[in-house]
């Protein structure tokens, strides 16, 4: 924890955070996944239940979380202009390839997604808005941390355990540090099976903090069997016009 951070404010986000990102659980279950302790976790979520931001159903006693939390996430403005114009353009793109059409901001290390576009075809990555990733093994992820000095990158990588998902997953901070600078002069980066075995990703970075307070990247996900000779050239194009025209709407709505 921080220096000078409240500890009990920070439980209490915890339990908000677990609890947008699992199904409901009972008092037990939390305190084994939080690690909380019994004799503060009652009071923790009285007062959240009090307040709006969790939900006790009587019946079952699983907590779940509550309006308020979906009624703070409406008035969220951070990425507006992106969600304005950039699902009908992912729409297009995946009409156009096949292939499902992601969106996501930069959290850290993690990649968050904000918008997608699934392929229509049958085997296809099974992904949803708000899901997380680590930024570190997919393309999107190289694509949003490219957006950072290279300090930064290194910063951030060293603070967190980088898990290795595939065989050719990169572990070490100075190897993801040399994807991230090839990928900058390639202008477009890439997961070869580096998250999920049989699952190959493009991506190209849409905007940065510098640029606009947000940083986001827009990624093409197929399966490995169906990527042709030409991969990743063949999906480098048409998301690099997605973009671009993804850039000439914001720019045009902003001025």
């Amino acid at each position: 924890m921080e220096p000078g951070a409240v500890k009990s404010a920070g439980r209490a986000l915890e339990i908000i955070e677990h609890l947008a990102a699992v199904e409901a659980q009972t008092f037990p279950q939390l305190l084994k996944a939080l690690e909380l302790p019994r004799s503060s976790a009652h009071g923790l979520l009285r007062t959240l239940v009090a307040a709006g931001w969790v939900e006790l159903d009587p019946a079952t006693k699983r907590y779940t979380l509550g309006l308020k939390a979906w009624q703070i996430g409406q008035r969220y403005d951070g990425h507006r202009l992106l969600l304005h114009a950039g699902p009908s353009l992912m729409a297009k793109l995946t009409d156009e390839t096949g292939e499902t059409v992601q969106m996501a901001r930069l959290d850290g290390v993690e990649n968050v997604y904000i918008a997608i576009s699934p392929s229509p075809n049958p085997m296809r990555l099974a992904s949803n808005v708000g899901m997380r990733l680590h930024a570190h093994a997919t393309g999107i992820g190289k694509a949003l941390l490219s957006t950072l000095d290279d300090d930064d990158v290194l910063r951030r990588l060293h603070q967190v355990a980088i898990p290795r998902l595939t065989a050719r997953t990169l572990t070490q901070p100075d190897e993801i540090l040399s994807a991230i600078r090839r990928g900058r002069d390639l202008g477009f980066f890439v997961d070869d099976e580096e998250f999920i075995d049989g699952c190959r990703c493009v991506a190209i970075p849409i905007t940065t903090t510098e640029e606009t307070g947000v940083a986001a990247a827009m990624s093409i996900t197929m399966p490995t069997s169906r990527t042709d000779d030409l991969w990743p050239y063949s999906m480098v194009e048409p998301l690099r016009r997605t973009v671009q025209h993804l850039r000439a709407d914001m720019a045009l709505e902003h001025a």
